[in-house]
């Protein structure tokens, strides 16, 4: 390997080894060398660094991650904490952790799971780490490193704030290991880390590590997306497919023999189909050596449909061995399942896939078979799943292939083209690092295709990462209650939404002095000896204006409008022509710069006003909040201008969540004193629930009987109430409350079979679980925050939802 370098690689080699001596030893004893930006990222966390590490999927960044472990693990007290954006994943990372350095080392705690909270190694969901930082924990004492995986959710519009929050309020001496995808905005994100973390070395890489053959499928037929002739760039696109494009996906005035018609028949399909059905592509797949393989389908229906038409069509793509192993792991994953439940959430059928290496992966599946399915793909028994895009985020699931049927996907609204970022993400599966050459991505042909367009997908540099921060209550009363009001201004004022901001504003200043020096130079070329010209101008344009008005209205205008309007025309121009520049020669020239004058100005008046609303945007958002807060009593003022949380902004410290005030609200007016726990339960749930666009806020037809009836209509008036304060305060207001899984969690609450409560709740399995799940985060804390009889019936309710398939984890 050494006498492959340069003399220069060698020196730089020979460096590394003598001021990274740690980085050495963790480096012998891994299987693999690492890549340029892999020792860079290790180099500058050794050094004393913080560092930003973005790279494609894929690519590797996991080992900057476990190398900060590693470094924290050298120390007899350091600690180091795992944060992730998804249970699914922090869960496999915790289980590699375990697996590396033993159980009673490693912790998880992700809202509805705690294992092992004072572990040296603690792996968690963002969110609990934000708390942990605004209750001041003591689990963050000796906490050296924190690793932030998939940093890019901060551009999250629900969830991203929790990263700002995190990477603002993290102890100074904290160092922040932060891996990203390649967002193209890479190099000022970490401008902003370095600003408000301190030294942060901004590692980027756009290679990938396996690298990745583009086709498009046509009539059974694999095209090159790309030029791979030798002959030119590699960036062109294919001419035989630009070809087969212009004629619909058909050579060239149709086939000519009936040996070339059978190279563009779709097996399975009709003769004169161009799309491939999904069987027929497995079996070209597996004949090429191209599985495994992830079907990217953007639904959940489709997911099921597909996996259901290729069993249909016999694909069998696991030896009598396989099936055994197969058979064997299912039953160790999913023994804790009730039999009765095993039914309705079609486990056979599910099972019967799996043995034949075939799956669906999606958000409606019970967490347990979504898991049983990545396991099983991981260890190459399963060959064929067809997935949702949630599937290509952070999950460690590299096949051989991606295969995406379209490139376009509905965003709950309408149907849209997926974006570069998506692409990117997406086709970042392909090639598993260490077992395949190359990865490959393969689209489906449909009409209207075109190859110009999927090359500028597949060749852009990924999406910008926006901030997404804005002010809550809970933060506004945890940040005041630390630090005061004006401390907590700058702070927030420190968030990468104001430099983000603040940067716009600086080319936005940089673009209004360019062009003011255009407009003095305008006003130069249009000076009139005669006089004034920028006021003649002024005259003529309300003239144009008022004679194009009057043309256009001129049938809707009553008799004593048209005689006011032609009044003024006359004044008008009476004043243009009594004007001294009306007799100028250059009258016309100087009108003509005038007018360049006039539109200039108007942009530059526009540019001026963004930057007056851009500046202090996030400290005008938290004074808002803050107002809202002193106005219901959660702060006080003091007689010297001091404000403080009052008894009630103490509580609301503790509620986390986009209800925050309106639990606060509820809970200090007493509304849900007289529930039971399946009535609290019911209530958790309208207050998490999001009903879809086209399901409406439920009616009172569906809402459990008794004292909830007369709680729930108190709690929506409250909202209503907020909503109101808020709009008077110019912030947004929140969506109104939704009964929709209410009697589904009362009746679950009460011991109801499940296939009655999924009945009910008109839900998949996966999607109950983790609405549960979030009705069973908001009852841990008003268990814990509420007074006397809310408190103890949340933890009757607790005990009553956390059963069945809800109390099924994969670590505890």
């Amino acid at each position: 390997m050494t006498d492959q370098l340069s003399p220069a690689e060698r020196f730089a080699a020979s460096r590394t080894r003598r001021g990274s001596p740690r980085l050495e030893r963790f480096r012998s004893a891994l299987s693999f060398d690492l890549d340029p930006f892999q020792l860079s990222s290790c180099a500058a966390l050794e050094n004393g660094d913080s560092v930003l590490v973005a790279a494609p999927t894929g690519a590797g960044k996991t080992i900057v991650a476990e190398f900060a472990v590693f470094l924290a693990m050298q120390d007899p007290r350091a600690k180091v904490f795992y944060t992730a954006p998804m249970k699914a994943l922090s869960n496999q990372k915790f289980q590699e952790f375990v697996a590396e350095y033993g159980a009673d080392q490693v912790g998880l705690l992700t809202g509805d799971t705690n294992v092992n909270s004072g572990a040296r190694i603690v792996v968690m969901t963002t969110e609990v780490l934000r708390n942990m930082l605004y209750a001041d924990s003591d689990l963050l004492h000796d906490l050296s490193f924190v690793i932030m995986d998939e940093v890019h959710y901060l551009a999250d519009r629900f969830r991203g704030a929790v990263w700002e929050e995190v990477i603002i309020h993290l102890p100074q001496n904290v160092r922040l290991v932060s891996l990203s995808a390649t967002v193209s905005n890479a190099e000022e994100f970490g401008d902003w880390l370095q600003a408000v973390r301190g030294e942060t070395a901004v590692i980027v890489s756009e290679e990938r590590p396996v690298p990745l053959d583009q086709h498009i499928l046509i009539r059974g037929k694999l095209i090159d997306l790309f030029d791979s002739s030798g002959v030119v760039a590699t960036n062109r696109v294919n001419p035989e497919l630009v070809q087969l494009a212009r004629y619909g996906g058909r050579a060239t005035g149709g086939p000519r023999s009936s040996r070339d018609a059978g190279r563009y028949h779709s097996r399975g399909g009709r003769p004169d189909d161009v799309r491939m059905d999904r069987a027929g592509l497995v079996k070209l797949l597996g004949e090429r050596n191209l599985l495994p393989a992830i079907f990217f389908i953007f639904s959940r229906v489709g997911c099921d449909q597909a996996v259901k038409q290729v069993l249909r069509a016999g694909v069998r793509l696991t030896t009598a061995e396989e099936r055994e192993e197969i058979h064997a792991i299912v039953e160790e994953r999913c023994r804790t399942i009730l039999d009765e439940d095993l039914a309705v959430l079609g486990y056979w059928e599910w099972l019967e896939g799996l043995q034949r290496g075939v799956a669906a992966h999606h958000a409606g599946m019970l967490p347990a078979f979504k898991e049983v399915v990545e396991e099983l793909f991981q260890k190459k028994l399963v060959k064929a799943v067809f997935a949702t895009e949630t599937l290509a985020l952070g999950i460690n699931m590299p096949a051989r292939t991606v295969v995406l049927e379209k490139l376009e996907k509905f965003n709950g609204e309408a149907r849209v083209p997926i974006t570069p970022g998506e692409y990117t993400q997406l086709t970042g599966r392909a090639g598993r690092r260490g077992i395949d050459v190359e990865g490959h991505s393969v689209i489906q042909w449909q009409d209207g295709l075109d190859p110009q367009a999927v090359a500028s997908l597949a060749s852009r540099r990924t999406y910008p990462l926006n901030s997404s921060f804005s002010p809550t209550y809970n933060m506004a009363v945890n940040l005041i209650e630390q630090f005061g009001r004006d401390r907590t201004r700058e702070i927030l004022e420190s968030s990468f939404a104001q430099f983000q901001a603040d940067r716009a504003v600086v080319d936005i200043a940089r673009k209004v002095r360019s062009q003011e020096e255009s407009l003095r130079g305008y006003e130069e070329a249009m000076h009139c000896h005669l006089g004034n010209f920028a006021e003649y101008a002024s005259i003529r344009r309300e003239l144009t204006d008022l004679e194009r008005k009057g043309a256009v209205r001129a049938d809707l205008q009553s008799r004593a409008e048209r005689d006011r309007r032609q009044a003024q025309l006359t004044v008008l121009r009476k004043r243009l022509k009594q004007h001294p520049c009306h007799t100028c020669n250059d009258r016309e020239a100087h009108a003509r710069w005038a007018e360049r004058w006039w539109k200039l100005k108007r942009q530059t008046d526009e540019l001026s006003r963004q930057i007056r609303s851009r500046t202090g945007v996030v400290a005008k958002v938290f004074d808002r909040v803050t107002d809202v807060l002193i106005e219901l009593g959660y702060l006080v003022r003091s007689e010297s201008g001091v404000i403080t949380a009052s008894v009630h902004g103490r509580t609301l410290r503790r509620i986390y969540g986009e209800r925050d005030l309106l639990v606060a609200e509820c809970l200090r007016r007493g509304v849900w004193n007289d529930l039971d726990p399946a009535g609290l339960a019911a209530m958790a749930a309208a207050l998490v629930y999001e009903p879809r666009r086209d399901e409406g806020q439920g009616s009172d037809r569906y809402l459990p009987k008794g004292p909830f009836r007369p709680a729930f209509e108190k709690t929506t008036d409250l909202w209503s109430k907020l909503d109101d304060i808020e709009l008077e305060h110019k912030l947004p207001g929140s969506n109104p409350l939704s009964s929709g899984l209410s009697l589904a969690m009362y009746r679950w609450a009460q011991g109801t079979p499940l296939d009655s409560v999924l009945m009910e709740a008109e839900l998949a399995a996966g999607d109950f679980v983790r609405m549960t799940k979030q009705t069973i985060d908001l009852l841990d804390q008003l268990s814990v925050v509420a007074d006397g009889q809310v408190g103890r019936t949340a933890r009757k309710a607790l005990d009553a939802i956390r059963r069945g398939i809800v109390a099924y984890s994969s670590v505890a």
